[in-house]
């Protein structure tokens, strides 16, 4: 097994491999566009967005924007790439009626951005590791409508020249849960950059899918590529039909043509869209228009001293710092949003190193099981992290049990208020009171030999007693303390 191998699929002939080359369209967190100084803002009115520049003016000349270059370059540090102090802007030449030019300002043989990696952890708890080909820099083109009258299709430019960064990996990805953890895993990672919002319903970002199949140690197979993938689920389904589609062709004693697909979600397939299209058909050469982009060590050094921590960084401080396990802290991380709850739920704590791990399993458990149980976002989360903060660090120093702790949590959920004042005002806090707790669990063991007989040939038959007492102190009694005095009591 190599460090890339993924789950082979199994075919009338013995079993085939699958190789999965992704190409990641991230639109460029930017206010104006890649080459004018029109709005990127999502949901104007159509052709409000566009200037001159983008609608192919005569006479009208590119300027690059600087931010936009920032950005990739930040992008390119993120995934551990190297980072080309000399790249060249080219003209790929296509007609298309959503891009006036007759040509997009695309990279070819010289990117801003070179080979790099991603690490993926993927369920089974191996880890998997990608290789990046390249990023580059790319105007975005325009959309077509077609359901704006019967018999015409209009044309809306506002997205045309909007800043992209294709992201193009390595054939390195063996399985579609392989390619749906590199996905998420690029989108987090330009989330946490702040490079790309990964709003993938806009369009944000989107990914073309290359498939082939092989026999194992065989010479890579003819690949299709499935256009235009906008959910993480549909790349892990499209995959794994396209996959089996290739496999029946190859098996019946066909040939798979080289072409471009899609995907339909209802029927769960792919069809054909058109010939695959080579690098050559395209007639790149450098844009005229622009001149090589250029800039120094000092320049990207800069930016990299900027760089936030990144998911990676910060899931092994979690794991050193609070003892979380890899899985937690890999659920804390995987959203910026997320991680950034979680640490505010620690600064809000009195004591982070003793309860920094209980504060994520209610972050984990308490907090993400009731958003999804309600289908709430975290931003609409009617307990914030101060007040999720204030209830562990309740139960950290003793004050309240897990028990009362949810009773709390609920409290705070749909009335809302200061846990500590709430824990004063309607008598919440813990019973440590050793003498109170005994009389109780004297009570208990007096009315009930028979169950006292049980506990002493079976102890864990003492959970009942446990139990018992728990309920007669209103879950107030501290559990430990009640543990240790059955214990001793029952002789065990």
């Amino acid at each position: 097994m190599t460090a890339r191998s993924g789950k082979l699929i199994k075919g009338a002939t013995g079993d085939w491999e699958v190789v999965i080359g992704m190409e990641v369209h991230a639109q460029v967190t930017s206010k104006s566009k890649l080459f004018s100084g029109a709005s990127t803002a999502f949901g104007g009115e159509p052709n409000s967005h566009v200037s001159l520049v983008d609608a192919a003016m005569p006479g009208m000349l590119p300027v690059i924007n600087e931010e936009c270059v920032k950005q990739a370059v930040r992008s390119g540090l993120g995934l551990n790439a190297k980072i080309n102090l000399r790249s060249v802007f080219d003209r790929k030449n296509y007609f298309y009626p959503d891009s006036p030019q007759g040509y997009q300002i695309s990279q070819y043989k010289q990117p801003i951005v070179g080979e790099g990696e991603v690490t993926l952890e993927l369920d089974s708890g191996r880890t998997v590791t990608i290789g990046i080909e390249r990023l580059h820099l790319e105007q975005d083109a325009g959309k077509l409508l077609h359901d704006q009258h019967p018999s015409l299709s209009h044309v809306d430019l506002n997205r045309c020249g909007v800043a992209l960064m294709e992201i193009v990996s390595k054939p390195d990805i063996r399985d579609a849960e392989q390619a749906k953890a590199y996905v998420s895993k690029v989108r987090s990672i330009l989330r946490y950059l702040g490079t790309c919002d990964g709003d993938m319903e806009k369009g944000n970002l989107r990914a073309d899918v290359n498939v082939s199949v092989r026999k194992p140690g065989s010479p890579l197979g003819t690949r299709c590529e499935i256009k235009n993938m906008n959910s993480i689920n549909f790349i892990g389904q499209a995959i794994e039909y396209e996959a089996r589609r290739q496999v029946e062709i190859l098996e019946d004693g066909g040939t798979i043509d080289q072409e471009t697909r899609l995907f339909d979600p209802n029927k769960g397939e792919t069809r054909s869209m058109r010939t695959k299209e080579e690098a050559h058909d395209y007639r790149y050469f450098p844009d005229p228009d622009l001149l090589p982009l250029e800039f120094s060590e000092a320049f990207v050094a800069e930016l990299k001293a900027q760089l936030p921590e990144l998911p990676d960084q910060k899931k092994a401080r979690f794991i050193a710092d609070f003892g979380l396990s890899s899985y937690d802290a890999s659920v804390l991380v995987a959203e910026r949003e997320s991680a950034d709850f979680y640490e505010a739920v620690l600064a809000a704590l009195s004591d982070r190193a003793r309860d920094g791990k209980l504060a994520a399993n209610w972050v984990i458990n308490e907090l993400f099981g009731r958003l999804n149980k309600e289908g709430t976002a975290m931003s609409a989360a009617p307990v914030s992290a101060t007040q999720l903060g204030a209830i562990v660090g309740l139960i950290g120093d003793g004050t309240i049990s897990g028990k009362i702790a949810k009773d709390l949590f609920e409290i705070v959920w749909t009335e809302g208020g200061d846990p500590r004042a709430l824990v004063e005002s309607r008598g919440m806090k813990q019973v440590t009171d050793l003498s109170a707790i005994e009389k109780v669990v004297d009570g208990i063991i007096e009315a009930n030999p028979d169950k006292v007989a049980q506990a002493k040939a079976k102890p864990a038959a003492m959970q009942w007693f446990v139990g018992q007492a728990m309920k007669a102190t209103g879950g107030k009694a501290d559990p430990k303390a009640v543990n240790e005095l059955l214990k001793a009591k029952l002789g065990l």
